[in-house]
């Protein structure tokens, strides 16, 4: 036995219900990239972030909603029905989490950005700051370089 199934893995039933548990509320960086990219009709992408934080930088397209006005704010800005990304800092930072359990509360269809602000960044995605659009290099240890891709 090894470290790895020191623990015995799940049968096929249970293992199948977790992961698509996980991939029904979370969903990772290149997909909303490619969505925003397509200007996919009825998604909306959620930054949770405060003030400052936003003001740093954030995703292009995102709605700028902090998790504590969510409740009062959301239905006049984000219309029922739509399908909502949320995100935050990084995988460090539970407050996309929040966000999305807030979001959910509310009715709307929501899942989680996993990897977060960080990510997107680290992937050399566009990124808006006060100076206009910008891209940072590509973490080659987070995203595919030019000569590989992920194929996932």
């Amino acid at each position: 036995m090894t470290f790895a199934f020191a623990v015995p893995a799940a049968d096929r039933a249970t293992a199948a219900a977790h992961f698509l548990a996980r991939l029904s509320v979370e969903t990772d960086v290149s997909d909303v990239h490619a969505d925003l990219s397509a200007r996919t009709p009825g998604l909306v992408v959620v930054d949770s972030r405060g003030e400052a934080a936003w003001g740093q930088g954030h995703l292009p397209g995102a709605v700028h909603l902090p998790t504590a006005e969510i409740a009062a704010q959301a239905a006049g800005l984000i219309p029922a029905g739509t399908a909502v990304v949320t995100y935050c800092w990084g995988p460090g930072c539970n407050g996309a989490t929040r966000a999305a359990l807030e979001f959910a509360r509310l009715g709307y269809q929501v899942k989680e950005m996993i990897g977060g602000f960080e990510y997107w960044v680290r992937e050399g995605l566009p990124v808006v700051t006060e100076t206009g659009l910008t891209r940072r290099p590509v973490d080659d240890l987070t995203a595919p370089t030019a000569t590989i891709t992920c194929d996932c």
